[in-house]
């Protein structure tokens, strides 16, 4: 493992509080943080480019620096937080507390960490003579769906040079990743028919309905269980049922009911198919009964949110060569999702590695231990020497 100075250990210390300090919740804007991230580069002569979202209240920042053409290596993470409402914390949730080893703060593992690391790096790798360039990338709301990114996604495609490879900097104690599933989040909306209780037959249940639908989540479960691949934990596709409002008044047949549902899918798997077949038994089996009580009944199915999953393939040259940069060997999958999917999707190959553990994300008193980071900060120099030799 590479050894680092105590001044390295300080800047990213510094940069990470400075990052804790942002609240980037993803319902807030993320445009102080990435305006902080910008100037910071500006300062070591490197330019970045902000692709913000319809509203201008947040922003992905891409930067490129190294030599012309194409290929070299992406270093991305999100810079969006999960909310602390409700939690209860010990120590200042936006801030940076070191107690006992570790940095304490919303964001500490998930993922301001790496993005300390990579940025306290950028002077290492700015002074080197890199014989490919490298690219850095901060998304927006990936915390809500992975949206933020696709637009940063859509600016490399149409650039005329753009990376070979990706290192997601999302919390694996340090541990190369190679795969994860992909999700869908679909709502369903039920609109039945009020009436008084006790006149129930004349009525649509909304509620009933939704419940039959849900019950029908059981077979699909079924069905998905005996497709199996042992690389991933649980080794099958799975969907569920996570949220449902409906109802006014325990005297009153539902007008409506809404609820809303996912499916964390193993790469190979067609979502697509699994949630047309439940569509055909809502809209086949169950509306024709509606509204044959009111023709203004129906059922309607909207997809929230979709990721794909990731595999890539734990023999190729970009898993050895993140392995040999991370001194791990130790390859895996993750049961949570990232931004890499859609990064492989668009060509650019891709592989998990960072530091901290998401047994520490988007829980009260989030932390990141201080070895963890310097780890991490080792990846990046052994990296940099191979982007300067290769």
């Amino acid at each position: 493992m590479t050894l680092h100075s105590n001044d390295d250990q300080a800047e990213v210390r510094a940069l990470l509080s400075q990052l804790l300090s942002f609240d980037t919740t993803s319902r807030e804007s993320n445009l102080e943080l990435i305006h902080f991230i910008k100037t910071y580069l500006e300062e070591l002569g490197v330019s970045s480019t902000l692709i913000f979202n319809e509203e201008r209240t947040k922003a992905n920042l891409l930067a490129r620096f190294g030599p012309q053409g194409d290929g070299g290596v992406m270093l991305s993470g999100h810079t969006d937080v999960v909310p602390v409402d409700g939690q209860n914390w010990t120590f200042p949730a936006f801030e940076l507390t070191e107690h006992e080893q570790k940095y304490y703060g919303r964001g500490s593992a998930d993922m301001k960490g790496f993005i300390a690391c990579v940025l306290a790096a950028v002077p290492r790798f700015a002074k080197q003579r890199l014989k490919m360039p490298v690219y850095l990338a901060f998304s927006y709301d990936e915390e809500v769906g992975c949206l933020g990114v696709r637009s940063l996604i859509e600016h490399l495609k149409s650039s005329p040079e753009r990376p070979a490879l990706c290192i997601i900097g999302e919390p694996t104690s340090m541990k190369p990743v190679y795969g994860h599933k992909g999700k869908v989040a679909m709502r369903c909306n039920v609109r039945g028919h009020a009436c008084h209780s006790a006149y129930a037959p004349e009525g649509v249940n909304a509620i009933e309905y939704a419940a039959q639908i849900i019950g029908e989540l059981s077979q699909v479960s079924e069905a998905l269980a005996k497709h199996t691949d042992d690389q991933f934990d649980p080794p099958y596709s799975t969907i569920q049922t996570g949220v449902i409002k409906g109802g006014a008044a325990l005297n009153i047949v539902p007008e409506s009911c809404q609820f809303d549902m996912e499916m964390r899918y193993l790469p190979g798997v067609d979502a697509n198919a699994t949630f047309d077949k439940l569509e055909q038994f809502a809209k086949g089996t169950l509306e024709p009964k509606m509204k044959a009580i009111s023709s203004e009944s129906n059922i309607q199915f909207e997809k929230l949110s979709a990721y794909p999953p990731l595999l890539t393939d734990k023999q190729s040259d970009l898993a050895k060569w993140v392995g040999q940069w991370a001194d791990n060997a130790s390859y895996e999958t993750v049961a949570f999702g990232t931004e890499g999917g859609l990064f492989d999707e668009a060509g650019v190959a891709t592989m998990i590695c960072g530091p901290g553990s998401m047994d520490q994300g988007h829980k009260p008193n989030e932390f990141i231990e201080i070895d963890q980071l310097n780890r991490c900060s080792s990846m990046l120099h052994n990296l940099c020497s191979w982007l300067s030799e290769a």
